[in-house]
């Protein structure tokens, strides 16, 4: 079937940022530069805090003094461990954090091992001691010389090196160094790889439309942004209200429909949903002026639209994934203050409203850091996808980077491939002009909570929300920590049910039924509820066992109307007619 061609976006009638002065040029040219060099990290941000640091401490002489006592103390600590160790089991100086697996191994609690994991992690929290509460200095800038330090010394971790590895150290004399050949070989196929811009070795057992993104249905509508895909009825009645999903453009949607056992999509399907999914494109140059309206308005509010026309007098079960749960919410109160009921309830998975505390996802965001980005996608024209992989891989470099080169490059050894890596390793890009008001809008201004995010002239009020929310964080979320997605809460006059979930921001939700040991709490307020705290909420919301869909999936079900025979596919007297199979063309864009 021919493929039909909507007409193209209207452009911005003005350029986002006004054409430079000739000598401003070179200035953005070196910027760019740098930021490419650095992999899209600002050098000026890193050296302004770590001068707002050193500065501050060399005036702090009551702190060096304690600095100089705690690093005695540890010392003299460490020293009775070391002489005692040698003869008998000693309970450890230190034990590793939660989330700090590398010293699990049982040889870490032999000598001579013992006393070299216990130095580095006492050198550890003396480096935290030295970069945190420091008078004077910023909080910004102090997250970002403790997070430096951190990743400085977790280069030197014991765990990365063969001699200080008991569980490397066993291999390698186990197997002659084959592993370390092996090892070696691992890490010459990644890098060819890489060079060659060729996805992850394994990523072969899993193509997009073939094996994953595989469940049945159809594009119904395709624009300059995006497509729309309603997805083939599996059961012989479904819900009255159909479900839309929203995901993030920073990836691509097959988050929500990876292999068939654990996808979202098909879940919702086999229960008897009518389920939408925006498939986003990923832009190029041509697309460097799309801002943060184009995307509300040609991806959200038009989808929204077409899927009133496909299933009429019906309202809609909105879901936003990650930034696409930010734009749904924008969206969601845009309709509510026209004064248009098309929401029946708004679904929010592990997305953020306020951005005062995101994280760290902080460290990247401050005005040098956006300087040296619009600077670098001013001169490609997009954020390239490889180059915010690093930022997002430093937030979790223990499991992202050091725990796989100890697996796959000194233990030689190779982690099976994964539908959820294969995914992660789908970059997709950002427009120059969305990416630079995303950032600033939402991230360093906080604007939408603060009343300061104009649509067509006027604010954006939250407020205005009156459909049902249900809000989702996950325990381990290093892109959209549970707390702040728990601020939905301040910022909404509605009912509101928050489940928080183990997992982290992909894991947690891409989280169906099975015998994993996944838990979640869940609990309702009601619009004229009052206010509980996110730590009392979880110190007294019980925990239960299992994942969190069936419980979503009842919610929704409590939020229909019934059941009715399902929709056809598409709308053709609304343009709205088939176009393509499923998963359709956009998610297929390189």
């Amino acid at each position: 079937m021919a493929t039909r061609q909507l007409p193209v976006l209207q452009r911005p009638s003005e350029r986002f940022l006004a054409e430079p002065v000739p000598l401003s040029i070179h200035d953005r040219s070196l910027r760019a530069a740098v930021a490419r060099a650095f992999q899209g990290i600002s050098p000026t941000a890193g050296l302004e805090a770590y001068a707002d640091w050193l500065l501050h401490l060399a005036m702090s002489p009551g702190k060096q003094a304690e600095l100089v006592a705690k690093a005695l103390r540890k010392a003299h600590r460490f020293s009775l461990y070391a002489m005692e160790s040698a003869t008998r089991k000693m309970e450890p100086c230190i034990d590793p954090l939660p989330q700090d697996h590398r010293f699990r191994h049982a040889g870490w609690q032999h000598w001579p091992f013992n006393l070299v994991y216990q130095a580095f992690l006492l050198s550890q929290q003396w480096w935290w001691n030295a970069t945190t509460d420091v008078k004077g200095v910023s909080r910004h800038h102090e997250q970002v010389v403790s997070f430096a330090a951190r990743q400085m010394l977790d280069v030197f971790s014991p765990s990365n090196f063969v001699p200080t590895n008991p569980e490397v150290l066993a291999q390698t004399l186990a197997t002659m160094g084959a592993n370390l050949m092996e090892g070696a070989a691992n890490a010459w196929r990644d890098y060819m790889r890489q060079v060659a811009g060729r996805p992850p070795e394994g990523a072969e057992a899993f193509r997009v439309g073939v094996d994953v993104a595989v469940t049945p249905g159809k594009v119904v509508l395709r624009n300059q942004l995006m497509e729309l895909i309603q997805y083939a009825p599996q059961t012989a009645e479904v819900a009255a209200e159909p479900v839309l999903l929203v995901p993030s453009w920073i990836m691509k949607y097959y988050i929500l429909d990876l292999s068939p056992h654990n996808s979202l999509v098909r879940w919702l399907v086999e229960r008897g949903h009518t389920v939408f999914a925006i498939s986003w494109k990923n832009p190029d140059l041509r697309d460097r002026d799309l801002g943060m309206d184009e995307y509300l308005k040609s991806g959200a509010l038009a989808a929204i639209d077409a899927v009133r026309k496909i299933v009429p007098e019906r309202e809609i079960h909105a879901v936003g994934y990650c930034l696409g749960g930010t734009l749904l919410s924008i969206a969601a109160a845009l309709l509510a203050r026209a004064g248009e009921r098309q929401l029946q309830t708004v679904t929010l998975l592990a997305s953020e409203v306020d951005f005062e505390e995101p994280g760290e996802l902080s460290l990247f965001i401050d005005e040098s850091q956006l300087a040296y980005l619009e600077d670098l996608t001013w001169e490609q024209g997009y954020l390239d996808g490889k180059q915010m992989a690093g930022a997002f891989a430093l937030l979790n470099s223990k499991d992202l980077i050091w725990s796989r080169m100890v697996h796959d490059y000194l233990m030689g050894a190779r982690r099976p491939f994964t539908d959820l890596m294969v995914w992660n390793a789908d970059a997709t890009r950002l427009p120059h002009r969305m990416h630079s008001e995303y950032l600033r809008r939402l991230y360093l201004d906080n604007d939408l909570t603060a009343g300061h995010y104009f649509v067509d002239g006027r604010p954006v009020a939250l407020t205005d929300i009156r459909a049902p929310v249900f809000a989702l964080g996950t325990e381990r979320d290093h892109v959209s920590p549970w707390r702040s997605v728990y601020k939905i809460h301040l910022f909404t006059d509605t009912e509101i049910t928050f489940c928080l979930t183990s997992g982290g921001h992909n894991v947690g939700v891409v989280n169906p039924p099975g015998p994993d040991g996944r838990t979640y709490q869940i609990s309702t307020q009601r619009a004229e509820g009052r206010y509980i705290d996110p730590e009392t909420w979880a110190a007294t919301t019980p925990r239960q066992a299992g994942s969190w869909w069936p419980a979503w999936q009842a919610w929704l079900a409590a939020h229909s109307s019934g059941k009715v025979v399902p929709p056809r596919m598409g709308a053709p007297e609304h343009d709205l007619a088939p176009i393509a199979d499923a998963p359709g063309t956009y998610v297929l864009m390189q």
